[in-house]
């Protein structure tokens, strides 16, 4: 890997009951914190129903974003491109791209909550078909072109962008994958990212990491498309540490049975097939099933390096928003790994060591030759000593 990238996956998630408002107002703030530390990307989901991921519209949220930030890229995690007019995604990204001045990502899926699609007449079946229709709609129009093309829900008739991009030729998209190859086979059809979401978040889809990316190189090959740069894989896992693991332990505490309850009770999502029944089982299943890492820095620097191997190499390392713990413990937790798990990936490119083997290089070379340079320091002392009481005494 070269520089490895590090940012969110915000769906997000929040607790039925609680209030909303502060919610999303926490989701802005821990953003603001992320860009303070120097993560790289925020992904931002779009739900519509079960009263846990409660943003509606990723764009308006990454407008809001980007006036509290300076640098991180903020992407739509992801757009459920199924349910929309694709000449109207295609539109406003255009303009949240303007507004950003290039730090917008589009991400699309075709929606993972039933309870959202059932309510617009589509079931999960037909959300993945219209994916792949209005994906191709969505590529046409930002390479400028003129599509006049009927759709199970929408009708365009000769449909253009008035603005090009502000990022030249276009921002960063990404499509989204949990299970099965849909999202592989149409990155590499279209030469655009891949969020592995699933891939990292069971035993299953970790299995298939590699095989994921197969699916892409194969696809883009068949579509005359270039060689897939591994650089645009984003990988989207589980971590919550604090400086020792029975701290991370008391602090995820404070949420993780909600957050596995959603799953197991709320949402009809079964590709996250998450087992336990009390706190303790929550964290064996998220520990042992080598999905994610609840503990210390080093815990979370090893799951990386497992998922570097599994997969092959991949671009961005990606941390699920759970709300496992209480906003504090977060913070910390993202602070931790800002200081203790991405330099260990990072800076690579240059002179072949990272900024953490960069800087303890620099310590050893230091310390093996602390005593001589100590002495030389003794010696500057005791010479300039000298030469001051010389100067003393020839004025005497």
């Amino acid at each position: 890997m070269s520089r490895l990238r590090f940012g969110t996956f915000l769906a997000p998630f929040h607790r039925a009951g609680e209030n909303p408002t502060l919610a999303l107002q926490r989701d802005l703030e821990l953003i603001e914190h992320l860009d303070a530390l120097g993560v790289d990307e925020a992904w931002i989901g779009e739900h519509h129903s079960a009263g846990s991921e409660i943003i509606a519209s990723p764009e308006i949220f990454i407008a809001a974003a980007a006036e509290r930030t300076r640098r991180i890229k903020l992407g739509t995690g992801v757009t459920s491109a199924s349910y929309h007019n694709p000449l109207w995604v295609a539109d406003r990204m255009v303009m949240l791209d303007h507004l950003t001045r290039g730090r917008s990502m589009l991400g699309v899926g075709p929606g993972s909550l039933p309870s959202d699609s059932s309510m617009i007449g589509l079931n999960p079946t037909d959300t993945r078909e219209l994916l792949d229709v209005n994906l191709d709609i969505i590529m046409r129009l930002l390479r400028g072109e003129v599509v006049t093309e009927q759709t199970r829900t929408h009708n365009l008739i000769e449909a253009q962008l008035q603005l090009r991009p502000y990022t030249e030729p276009c921002f960063d998209i990404a499509v989204a994958a949990v299970a099965s190859p849909t999202g592989p086979r149409m990155a590499g059809r279209h030469g655009v990212g891949l969020l592995s979401i699933g891939a990292t978040l069971t035993q299953d889809g970790f299995d298939a990491l590699a095989h994921h990316w197969n699916v892409v190189e194969e696809r883009a090959q068949h579509f005359g498309q270039p060689t897939p740069d591994r650089e645009k894989w984003r990988l989207v896992g589980l971590m919550h540490i604090a400086e020792t693991k029975e701290q991370a332990y008391r602090d995820v505490e404070y949420g993780i049975e909600s957050w596995f309850r959603y799953f197991q009770k709320t949402a009809a999502f079964p590709q996250m097939a998450v087992e336990g029944g009390d706190v303790k089982e929550m964290i064996d299943f998220i520990n042992e099933a080598g999905i994610g890492a609840i503990g210390t820095p080093e815990d979370a620097r090893a799951q990386v390096r497992r998922l570097a191997d599994q997969s092959g190499g991949f671009g961005a390392m990606l941390l699920l928003g759970h709300e496992w713990a209480n906003p504090a413990a977060t913070k910390r937790s993202w602070e931790l790994l800002a200081q203790e798990v991405m330099p260990h990936f990072q800076g690579a490119t240059w002179g072949g060591r990272t900024h953490a083997e960069s800087t303890q290089a620099a310590k050893e070379r230091a310390g093996l030759r602390r005593d001589e340079f100590a002495a030389t320091q003794l010696e500057a002392v005791d010479h300039m000593t000298k030469k001051y009481a010389d100067e003393v005494a020839a004025k005497g």
